[in-house]
């Protein structure tokens, strides 16, 4: 390579040719790029319906969202770029998002703009010299034209911001009020964002089916969750962009760790293995689901005991979502059932009743964490949202929240039944908020003892 310097970086490893000569050479002979006709993007519509409401909520003000910057993983590489949450929702700019790019939203003067950074021309030194952004490091960016034909949105580039800005007063996301309204502007999901989540789970689902495929080998591995993992990424970059999450693949006494995402195992034929997992498709949209699986296929008796228990608790959850209900709601419905299961088991210092009380709360040394979170642009979304827009706001048409109890017994756990010692398990579905009630977005993927090893048995 000719050159791997970074803008502002020192010279330490630059290569660059820079004689005139050369800078006339290598900006001619290039044939111009065939014109592509642009159409809208089905979002375009959604994000300025989402803007105006922004513009409402906050007249008289200048409002800038910024895409982000890529990040640095090390020295001068970097992570995959991924915009901002409310900048996404705000564009319907997704997976193709130009880094650094701004949406300003000047309500002063009823403007709706996006600034970004369109392809230098051949003549320019970044065009070839540029690691971070020259088109022979990264490809060509998008005309401005382009992207204000994609977007329904006008475009300038990002050079004249500042000219733009001025003297003018902004407010930005590290504005609390800002940041917050954008976040609970998520909590109820559009047409175009349901049939995105809907997608998300369904690659997920064919993500869940690799792994099972894959088990056999990863059974033969002393690394075999790694091979888990793989499967599952697989299917993440072939059908969308990433990840939504860092994949836990958790086999063993590993599942009862809760964010377990070393993921270096041994997955032992006898053992579960406890899998989170979910695809980010293009729009940024991401599925979130769990599945506890008997790696030779078949439950144990004591695995199949703790299971049924989480899946009654699941099944409370469902059993009572629907509009009108406090999100909270669903939690109590499932540590009912959990702190019974407890103390039918025999091992809850009181009863389950006392255990249920505020101050008490026994039953939650085996589940910690809680049952519910809501879900879309990111795995916990809407994180900025007021708590009686959130936990303690009722459930909405639309809303879009996972159920997931589970319940975990470490294996140094002296509380705990000696047979249930080292089992960990989670049973995860994504839930969209419907007229009369839940439909579960995750159904197709089998969530019953007898459904999940009839499913691995017709896979394998």
């Amino acid at each position: 390579m000719l050159s791997d310097k970074k803008e502002g970086t020192g010279e330490t490893r630059s290569r660059t040719p820079n004689s005139k000569e050369f800078l006339d050479y290598i900006s001619s002979g290039w044939q111009d790029s065939p014109v592509q006709k642009i159409t809208a993007a089905p979002a375009a519509d959604f994000a300025k319906v989402r803007r105006d409401a922004v513009a409402k909520a906050f007249s008289n003000q200048v409002i800038v969202i910024a895409a982000g910057a890529p990040k640095t993983r090390s020295n001068d590489t970097e992570y995959r770029y991924r915009p901002h949450a409310a900048f996404a929702h705000l564009t319907g700019w997704g997976s193709q998002t130009v880094p650094d790019s701004v949406l300003v939203i000047d309500t002063e003067e009823s403007n709706q703009i996006l600034f970004l950074r369109p392809t230098a021309g051949k003549d320019s030194d970044e065009f070839f010299a540029n690691p971070a952004i020259g088109e022979f490091w990264v490809g060509a960016r998008p005309t401005l034209e382009e992207v204000s034909s994609l977007l329904k949105i006008a475009t300038r580039d990002l050079a004249e911001l500042d000219d733009y800005l001025g003297k003018k007063k902004t407010i930005d996301l590290e504005d609390a009020e800002l940041a917050q309204f954008v976040s609970e502007l998520r909590l109820v999901k559009d047409s175009f964002e349901i049939e995105q989540m809907r997608a998300a789970v369904a690659s997920s689902i064919r993500g869940f089916e690799d792994i099972v495929r894959a088990l056999p080998k990863a059974a033969a591995n002393p690394r075999g969750e790694r091979i888990i993992e793989t499967a599952f990424f697989s299917r993440a970059r072939m059908e969308g962009n990433d990840l939504g999450y860092e994949t836990i693949a958790a086999a063993g006494k590993n599942a009862c760790i809760l964010h377990w995402i070393s993921n270096h195992g041994p997955v032992k034929t006898g053992d579960l293995v406890l899998v989170d997992a979910g695809v980010e498709i293009d729009s940024l949209y991401t599925a979130d689901i769990t599945r506890t699986l008997p790696v030779n296929g078949k439950y144990s008796d004591a695995q199949l005991e703790v299971y049924l228990a989480v899946l009654e608790a699941a099944d409370a959850a469902f059993a009572i979502a629907k509009p009108g209900i406090k999100f909270r709601e669903i939690h109590e419905a499932a540590m009912k059932v959990i702190a019974q299961k407890i103390a039918d088991w025999g091992f809850l210092p009181v009863s389950a009743e006392q255990s249920l009380e505020a101050d008490k709360q026994f039953h939650r040394r085996w589940m910690v964490h809680g049952t519910s979170h809501h879900l879309g642009l990111d795995v916990h979304d809407c994180a900025q949202a007021r708590k009686q827009m959130y936990l303690d706001a009722e459930l909405q048409e639309g809303m879009v929240f996972t159920i997931e109890p589970g319940l975990y017994f470490h294996e140094n756990d002296l509380l705990a039944p000696e047979r249930f010692r080292g089992i960990g398990i989670r049973i995860e579905d994504d839930v969209l908020v419907t007229k009369d009630g839940v439909e579960n977005l995750s159904a197709k993927l089998p969530r019953t003892p007898a459904e999940i090893e009839s499913w691995m048995a017709s896979i394998s």
